[in-house]
């Protein structure tokens, strides 16, 4: 999710920890769950600062080892441990628990969008992404809102969060089952297919659609369920060439590789360089596709220069890319 549902999410948690009765009876402790739990919501997005180092770093560790197992166990002891040091009248076991709760609750919600997490590390670098919860969803985000503004005018928090996570979970079971509607809709649309990915938008019954048979790609939208086809490539395999050999080494389309599920690829020459464009066909918006990963190779198939991440003209690319094609 974004960071803004996960800190309202935290105080959430932090407003149904009252009713812990150790929590609600000890003041200091209120206040140290409380922090444990927004700190906690937020904590495994820490790898965000991987972006300042570069693109490709970023996509390919980013809600990894900061979403794991060991890091979901580990988080809680090191934010209750510090909570603990400056607030030592707290009671550590019960902020732990709670601060534990904030930490797995924000690596659970993150595996429903459709970026997913490696959340099963260190027994397997798969990324789980059920795909059905958009990475803002303005209904959850708003419920959390209205929850927080009820126990600000003085409702008490314990069952209004109580119901706000009940409603909730009705709503995880109706996406699942819009998901799966639009899934079968897509089939009985390409129906030679043999995977269908659909990711949610903002919008509740918009989502996009990406899917592959044995000789196309297939790019679209669902509306309900009404598909709209927008694009139809020829299924080709990427050249086994020494350039697309030497291509791939890069750092930045190795990183998009591990990342995307669903591309195509192009390879073109300007003026002597080769380009190798790989383009995923999750994110079409605006009859452009801005998730790509390029690199440029020489004649000696050395790489002159690469970049991977979101673009959405071709002057910014070659901006990124420092090219100017003749």
């Amino acid at each position: 999710m974004d960071t803004g549902t996960h800190i309202v999410m935290g105080i959430a948690l932090g407003g149904l920890a009252l009713a812990d009765p150790v929590v609600a009876s000890h003041s200091i402790t209120t206040t140290a769950v409380i922090a444990g739990t927004i700190i906690g919501s937020q904590a495994p997005d820490i790898d965000t600062v991987l972006k300042l180092r570069n693109n490709a770093v970023y996509i390919r560790h980013h809600r990894g080892i900061t979403h794991s197992i060991p890091a979901v166990i580990l988080w809680p002891l090191l934010i209750s441990g510090v909570l603990w040091l400056i607030m030592p009248d707290a009671n550590w076991l019960h902020l732990w628990l709670w601060t534990f709760l904030a930490v797995f609750v924000h690596v659970f919600v993150d595996i429903f969008n459709s970026y997913g997490t490696q959340a099963l590390r260190p027994f397997s670098r798969k990324w789980v992404a059920l795909g059905v919860i958009n990475t803002f969803d303005p209904i959850i985000f708003g419920f959390h809102v209205v929850g927080l503004l009820f126990w600000m005018l003085g409702a008490n928090p314990v069952p209004t969060f109580l119901i706000m996570y009940i409603i909730m979970v009705g709503y995880y079971i109706l996406r699942f089952a819009v998901q799966k509607a639009v899934k079968n809709s897509v089939l009985h649309t390409i129906p030679d297919a043999d995977e269908i990915i659909v990711a949610p938008t903002m919008k509740f019954f918009e989502w996009r659609v990406a899917a592959i048979s044995k000789s196309h790609h297939y790019v679209g939208r669902a509306y309900g369920r009404s598909i709209t086809v927008y694009d139809k490539f020829d299924r080709v395999s990427i050249p086994d060439s020494d350039l697309v050999t030497a291509a791939l080494k890069d750092k930045n389309l190795s990183a998009f590789i591990s990342f995307s599920p669903i591309y195509r690829w192009e390879i073109t020459e300007h003026d002597q360089i080769f380009e190798v464009r790989l383009i995923d066909l999750r994110y079409r918006s605006n009859d452009y596709y801005p998730f790509v990963a390029v690199a440029h190779l020489n004649e000696d198939l050395e790489v002159v220069n690469s970049y991977t991440g979101w673009i959405f003209s071709e002057d910014k690319l070659h901006k990124k890319l420092d090219f100017t094609p003749l």
